[in-house]
């Protein structure tokens, strides 16, 4: 099943809309960049972008079975990224914007599996920037992470990886986009290479156990997420979350879970840009290899 023409700006919005979508099955949904392909080149006047027509996301989808309280699995089958993506620098956004003095676009094109970037050859590494499900209350901009998911852009939310997502409405209400090419963890210019791309993802849904955040595995680690516009907040609730797996997987005390991170785990930036900061706190498997 592809999903294609289906775009929200807001998540939690759309619902009208929803394609209905049975677990297990492979589901593509076919998302423009992050700028809603508004920048055709470099000569663009990004003083010129519409800020109210970026990071759509592609969907909802209407997940057969989920319901209110339970877990949504995603796998992430795939990222298929176009041949073309697009950064830039604004004044006032980002870690440096306060430091830029005129607006800029870049156009990088993606070719043999790299990014070029004037003379530099950088290996893709595609990634989506927003994922999530409907929120519990009224829709949230899609530019703005919270326990839904929204835009989170986590550099670990690639091929491989499982997402698991907090269910707030029955049908969960599925969007994604965002993608990016390569993106460094902070994203501190506010771009990555902004891209369009085709996801595959597969859901199942977890009945019977609740979260209250999104978490995230992959290969080597298991990774608890946690968004705030405080970013102490972000990092106490996700440092806490990871605490509270190894106390229920390990039997560990809190003080025993807590020293056990403060050795091997990492607390890693996702985007530090966004209305809401992103941090995640990541534990190798071989320590703990259950997250739910």
């Amino acid at each position: 099943m592809i999903i294609k023409d289906n775009f929200i700006f807001r998540m939690g919005d759309g619902k009208e809309n929803a394609v209905h979508v049975k677990q297990g099955e492979i589901v593509v949904f076919d998302a423009r960049d992050g700028f809603n392909n508004q920048i055709p080149d470099e000569s663009y006047v990004m003083d010129r972008l519409d800020w109210d027509n970026v990071n759509p996301a592609t969907g909802p989808a209407y997940i057969e079975g989920a319901e209110k309280g339970d877990i949504l699995k995603i796998e992430i089958v795939d990222i298929d990224v176009a041949t073309e993506g697009t950064m830039c620098a604004l004044p006032g956004s980002g870690v440096l914007g306060n430091d830029v003095e005129k607006s800029e676009a870049k156009k990088v094109k993606i070719v043999d599996g790299c990014a070029i970037f004037d003379s530099f050859k950088i290996p893709v590494k595609p990634m989506i920037g927003v994922i999530g499900v409907a929120p519990e209350g009224q829709p949230i901009p899609c530019g703005v992470p919270g326990n839904h998911g929204g835009n989170m852009d986590n550099t670990k939310i690639a091929k491989g990886a499982t997402l698991y997502l907090p269910v707030f409405h029955d049908g969960a209400y599925l969007s994604c986009g965002d993608c990016h090419a390569g993106m460094g963890d902070g994203e501190i210019m506010v771009t990555g290479v902004e891209i369009p791309a085709k996801i595959s993802l597969k859901f199942e849904v977890i009945k019977g156990v609740s979260i209250k955040e999104p978490r995230l595995e992959d290969e080597e680690y298991i990774y608890t997420i946690s968004s705030d516009i405080d970013i102490e907040k972000a990092i106490y609730s996700a440092t806490k979350t990871m605490a509270e797996i190894l106390q229920d997987k390990l039997g560990y005390s809190l003080n025993k879970a807590g020293m056990l991170i403060s050795l091997a785990g990492d607390l890693q930036f996702c985007q530090v840009v966004d209305p809401a900061l992103t941090v995640r706190m990541a534990i190798p498997k071989y320590i703990c290899d259950k997250i739910i």
